[in-house]
């Protein structure tokens, strides 16, 4: 079976990470269903694209299932990793939701413009948990999972190195935090690859940061290689 390896950077340091976060208190009883390596980045200021990039490139000769994933993000499905490979039997790239249309200067996956007006649900995929935990959760559920996107949230993506190798697809570096997954779906989409998002049972603590300074900026510099 082919490798799998799951991709974190976090501030937090190694211990911390794994006593304390929603990802690495989640991880520690699912190693013994599906293997996995994960490939931690701790006590990280840097960039998510150079972190993410690192690893497919070291990946270049040892093909993988490549999983990026927020560290606020708690796994509630014992069977995700399987889950993900069947997933990437049917699509490139696979996201927890997404927006099966993309509109001219779209400031994110559900928003249609800079006022972050929500896309109507027929253009939505996907569901996802937000809150602190089990039980204190709530369910968004975007539309039905398992549909061809144009747009991926970024909180979790999932695909096989050899696609991105083959391709030439990288992870832009010049975004940092924000609408690196915009554009890593703009590249695939330029490629003629499908993407898509996948039903797994996740909670994610936080909801993003829409509207700060940091993003402003990188919403400009999106706008400035794409054009819209």
């Amino acid at each position: 079976m082919t490798k799998i390896k799951i991709v974190v950077a976090t501030r937090m340091s190694k211990d911390d990470f794994l006593n304390t976060s929603a990802l690495g208190r989640s991880l520690a009883p699912l190693r013994s269903i599906l293997p996995f390596e994960l490939c931690l980045f701790p006590e990280n200021s840097l960039g998510l694209p150079l972190i993410y990039n690192s690893v497919i490139a070291a990946a270049k000769d040892d093909p993988s299932i490549l999983i990026f994933v927020h560290d606020d993000v708690y796994i509630c499905d014992f069977l995700w990793l399987r889950s993900i490979v069947q997933g990437l039997q049917k699509f490139d790239l696979l996201g927890l939701a997404g927006n099966k249309r993309r509109l001219s200067r779209q400031p994110g996956w559900a928003f249609i413009d800079e006022d972050f007006t929500w896309d109507e649900g027929q253009h939505l995929s996907g569901i996802i948990g937000h809150g602190s935990g089990i039980p204190d959760y709530n369910i968004s559920a975007f539309g039905e999972p398992g549909q061809a996107v144009k747009l991926l949230d970024g909180v979790l993506l999932a695909c096989q190195s050899q696609t991105l190798h083959a391709h030439d697809i990288r992870f832009d570096e010049r975004f940092d935090f924000h609408f690196y997954d915009l554009d890593l779906c703009r590249q695939l989409e330029s490629k003629q690859l499908k993407m898509g998002t996948w039903p797994i049972s996740v909670i994610h603590e936080s909801g993003g940061a829409f509207g700060s300074v940091s993003w402003r900026a990188s919403y400009e510099k999106y706008l400035e290689k794409w054009g819209s």
